[in-house]
């Protein structure tokens, strides 16, 4: 296995900016994102100082689940353009010195990809052993009590086979059988045929979903003290259960030493969706360590939950990352295609939104940014007439779904439908959303979309915020402290999470204030620190 060096890890303290490609730019007037018109606003995501773009599934889908039900994973759905301009996006892309990492959704495929439909016919098919299939109980009833996270059973009845199938989300996403070798080297070459294309990476979905307990085992019950809302909605009776047996396979790692070693060929990286209320940063920590399996994964400590990140959540966090993630690689994000945007969920103020902005940029790890945060979008109310998203008819109206973060791209405030279309959209604009539209923040000094390119700029300008360790954090009410160190550059950073002002001590040292455009200030003469609500003080140890 190729070994990388430091330099070839340009995934490592990354910027990612998250594309959803149905909601980014429509290029031909039918209100749907499509391939050209994420090539025609790919200059603003470079301007954005991002080292990558993650596109979201545009495989050929019959959408159910808008593109995470794939029936062709070597080929474009007409509806986002053909693979001729998936390669325009690449050189685009390549161009402006952005890195191309697309959504693979390996777990699960669309009951109408020709696998599933020839798995299906019989018992004794070459695919019938492609999918997890299995007899039912005496009663007729489903094999065990897997549920899925969209609603109700994770098995359905297939009359043809006269037996269940499992899916953990959709009826119509049937979930492949990664213990058939078959299956697995086919989507190994599913992998290289987009990395002979040129993309340099991929955000691998459920990445802990992949394998399920041969034995088909019931999942334990969970107490009600231990449930929590970060992978199902509260309502969800999913909550109710410890998912040991359907997913969290350990047999999952000989899959993605596989992965790794045919990624090291391209010198690309992978960042993986960990789904697990109880044990995600374990899982995540398991699956990203050493050098022989993915690089990275994206936490949900900072994406759910919706009390605003307080200072003692932080340092809590990151005392579990210190145990669990000892030599892993965590990719941060605050808000995503599956959540409520977070400058709604946590009710942010524009001081407070630009406060989190610095702070995601100093801490370790790589960074996960989604389309429209730079902008400061808050989450779309959107009436049930106009909900598409699954999800949320199925749990309306305790959960409303994920389309209220799925709303187009807003770019100009005065055209019709914010510039995204000249057609009426796939999910409406809301009307709130069109004064904060790209044009307008682009000639306004003070807005959020400025203070994102300064504050990605500063982490840039920095590389001890890309790859140095992370030490001595210590939380004080609404004040958290930490250093970031490598063996050219300490910095010290100061964090005020809360409207009320509140003081601090700066250690002896030669401490020099940088990052004054994002609002950081300078200790006093007998090295204490007045920090304002909101404010920050970033300090650099001048040896």
């Amino acid at each position: 296995m190729k070994t990388l060096t430091k330099q070839e890890d340009w995934w490592r303290g990354a910027v990612i900016y998250q594309i959803y490609p149905r909601s980014f730019q429509d290029s031909n007037g039918d209100g749907v994102g499509d391939l050209l018109g994420i090539v025609r606003r790919l200059p603003h995501v470079a301007s954005l100082g991002a080292d990558a773009v993650w596109i979201s599934p545009f495989f050929t889908s019959p959408m159910k689940d808008f593109g995470y039900d794939v029936s062709d994973y070597c080929d474009v759905d007409p509806m986002f353009g053909n693979l001729a301009d998936f390669d325009q996006v690449i050189a685009t892309a390549h161009a402006l010195g952005l890195k191309v990492m697309i959504d693979l959704v390996l777990s699960h495929t669309s009951d109408q990809h020709p696998w599933f439909r020839e798995s299906r016919t019989s018992r004794d098919n070459p695919k019938a052993d492609w999918y997890v299939w299995a007899d039912p109980k005496p009663d007729g009833t489903p094999p065990n009590n897997w549920l899925s996270i969209f609603g109700g059973s994770g098995w359905h009845w297939d009359a043809r086979r006269e037996q269940y199938y499992m899916h953990n989300f959709l009826v119509s996403q049937p979930d492949l059988n990664f213990h058939n070798p078959e299956v697995t080297q086919e989507l190994l070459n599913v992998a290289q045929f987009w990395l002979e294309r040129g993309v340099d990476g991929f955000r691998l979905d459920t990445v802990n979903f992949y394998m399920h307990d041969e034995q088909l085992r019931d999942n334990p019950p969970l107490p009600p003290e231990e449930r929590n809302d970060q992978t199902a909605p509260k309502v969800n009776p999913y909550n109710h259960q410890n998912h040991i047996y359907d997913k969290n396979n350990p047999e999952n790692l000989r899959f993605l030493r596989r992965l790794r070693t045919l990624m090291n060929n391209y010198n690309a990286a992978a960042v993986g969706e960990v789904g697990d209320s109880q044990r995600g940063l374990e899982i995540l920590g398991e699956y990203t360590s050493g050098v022989d399996k993915i690089q990275m994964s994206y936490a949900f400590e900072l994406l759910s939950g919706h009390e605003p990140l307080s200072a003692a959540f932080i340092h809590e966090v990151f005392t579990k990352v210190a145990s669990a993630v000892t030599e892993g690689w965590i990719c941060w994000a605050y808000s995503n295609h599956d959540v409520e945007r977070h400058i709604s969920r946590w009710g942010l103020t524009p001081a407070a939104a630009r406060l989190y902005t610095t702070l995601m940029m100093c801490i370790r790890g790589s960074i996960c940014l989604y389309q429209g945060e730079e902008l400061g979008l808050p989450e779309a109310e959107l009436s049930f007439e106009d909900l598409q998203d699954p999800y949320g008819k199925e749990f309306w109206p305790e959960f409303k779904g994920r389309d209220g973060c799925r709303t187009p791209m807003v770019w100009e405030r005065d055209a019709a439908y914010a510039g995204f279309s000249g057609a009426r959209p796939w999910l409406p604009v809301p009307s709130q959303h069109h004064n904060l539209a790209a044009d307008q923040a682009e000639h306004d000094p003070a807005s959020l979309l400025h203070h994102y390119r300064r504050a990605i700029a500063f982490r840039r300008n920095h590389k001890v915020l890309r790859g140095g360790e992370m030490t001595d954090m210590y939380q004080s009410g609404s004040l958290l402290v930490f250093t970031r160190k490598d063996a050219d550059e300490t910095i010290l950073c100061y964090f005020n999470l809360s409207d009320q002002p509140v003081n601090a001590a700066v250690p002896p040292g030669n401490w020099v204030t940088i990052g004054g455009e994002l609002g950081s200030i300078r200790p006093m003469s007998d090295h204490t620190l007045h920090l304002g609500p909101w404010q920050p003080s970033i300090l650099h140890l001048d040896e």
